[in-house]
């Protein structure tokens, strides 16, 4: 990712029909978006107040892929901070959210709900590799949508790439890549003395 690409975005020249949404506005709609998924929001809003976080059921409106951290910095490289692997996944994964989960090292790429059934087969190999598809019967601990700031000593779920707008998830067939690259390059270091 270029020094160019980070910067801030030039202000937008509204014009006659044309419709400028703030930051606040879009985590707005990603908050009520994620709601949606929610059995009960009003839990699922006192828990991200209280705790940060809110279980949220999979396979509704999204699902999920489990990637180990150790997975995704075989695609990076040895000594990769946190931060630089979030860096790599907002690029491989072109911007579609994922959530890290520095407690028990994994992050997690938010996928179209159909993923988990029509990409199973592929989801048997990938299970070799530590990775896991969760649908339709999964839970996951969702942050909720101003974490995507993380305290370096901090164990917490965060938004390791947030979500920018409602509805906007990974591209399957990125993450397939992703896992493919990141099995790889992990061969290669194994075989590699």
């Amino acid at each position: 990712m270029s020094e160019q690409s980070r910067g801030a975005l030039r202000p937008v020249e509204s014009g006659p029909g044309v419709l400028v949404h703030t930051a606040a506005d879009r985590r707005l709609a990603v908050e009520h978006w994620l709601l949606a998924a929610s059995n009960d929001q009003r839990k699922t809003r006192f828990e991200w107040g209280e705790q940060g976080i809110a279980l949220l059921p999979m396979g509704t409106l999204f699902s999920a892929v489990r990637l180990p951290m150790s997975l995704v910095a075989a695609l990076g490289g040895a000594g990769m901070t946190a931060e630089e692997l979030d860096a790599l996944l907002a690029e491989v994964l072109d911007g579609g959210p994922v959530i890290a989960d520095p407690r028990n090292r994994h992050y997690y790429a938010l996928v179209p709900a159909s993923m988990a059934t029509s990409w199973q087969p592929a989801a048997v190999d990938w299970r070799g590799h530590g990775v896991d598809l969760l649908g339709r019967n999964h839970h996951m601990g969702v942050p909720c949508v101003d974490m995507d700031r993380r305290d370096p000593v901090s164990t917490r779920s965060y938004w390791a790439v947030p979500m920018e707008s409602a509805a906007e998830l990974c591209v399957p067939l990125a993450v397939a890549r992703l896992i493919a690259a990141a099995s790889h390059r992990a061969h290669e270091r194994e075989r590699t003395p």
